[in-house]
C-alpha cells in the first residue's frame, strides 16, 4: 500500500488537479491514504483536501506524520503535478520489488533541451519521490520538509512520466497575460 504526502501552501487549484488523477490509484487499491500538510495556507487548500477525504494538518512535524502513515511506501509529490498514464502499474510492480527510493521521469513536452538542463536546477520534487516509509524515517530530523527528505535520498529513475507542477503554474501564469 502507498502514502501519498504532499505540503501545500495556496494551491487549492493544483491540489484537487493532482487528487483528480490520483483517484485511479485508490480505485485500483495501490493509494491507502494521502496526507497533505499545510505550510500556512489561507485559501480552500483545507476544504479540497477534505472533500476528497485527506488527512490535512495545519500543525504537524515530519517523523509524527511518517510514523501515522497507513503505506509502507510514500509517494511525495508537488501540489500540480500529474503522473500519466501508466504510473499505477509501474508503481505496485516498483513497490513489490524495489529496494531504493524512486523518482518519475519528465513527461517528453516537459523536458528542457540538454543545454537548458545543464543551466536549470531541478526542484528536489519536481519528479517527485517514491520512498520506503522505514527508509524516510532513516533520514528524518527537526524541523525538515519534504523537500528535504528529496534531497537526502538518491533515487532511481522509473520509466512512468509525470507532468511537473511548474507546468500548471506557467500554464495558468500564461493565461493571465495573454490578452483575449
Amino acid at each position: 500500500m502507498l502514502t501519498i504526502l504532499m505540503e501545500t501552501r495556496n494551491h487549492e487549484a493544483e491540489l484537487a488537479q493532482t487528487l483528480s488523477v490520483l483517484v485511479a490509484g485508490a480505485v485500483e487499491g495501490l493509494v491507502s491514504d494521502v496526507v497533505i500538510l499545510d505550510c500556512g495556507s489561507h485559501d480552500g487548500s483545507s476544504r479540497v483536501a477534505d472533500a476528497a477525504g485527506c488527512r490535512f494538518y495545519r500543525d504537524w512535524e515530519i517523523g509524527t506524520v511518517l510514523e501515522s502513515v497507513r503505506g509502507d511506501w510514500l509517494l511525495i509529490i508537488e501540489p500540480g503535478a500529474r503522473p500519466l498514464s501508466g504510473w499505477i502499474d509501474e508503481i505496485a510492480d516498483y513497490v513489490g520489488f524495489g529496494r531504493q527510493p524512486a523518482r518519475f521521469s519528465l513527461s517528453r513536452h516537459d523536458r528542457p533541451p540538454v543545454w537548458r538542463r545543464w543551466l536549470r536546477k531541478e526542484g528536489p520534487l519536481e519528479c517527485g519521490l517514491l520512498i520506503a516509509r522505514r527508509q524516510s524515517l532513516a533520514y528524518v530530523g527537526p524541523g525538515m520538509r519534504l523537500a528535504d527528505l528529496a534531497t537526502a535520498a538518491k533515487p532511481v529513475r522509473l520509466k512512468s512520466e509525470i507532468v511537473p507542477a511548474r507546468a500548471m503554474r506557467q500554464a495558468r501564469d500564461e493565461s493571465i497575460i495573454r490578452p483575449e
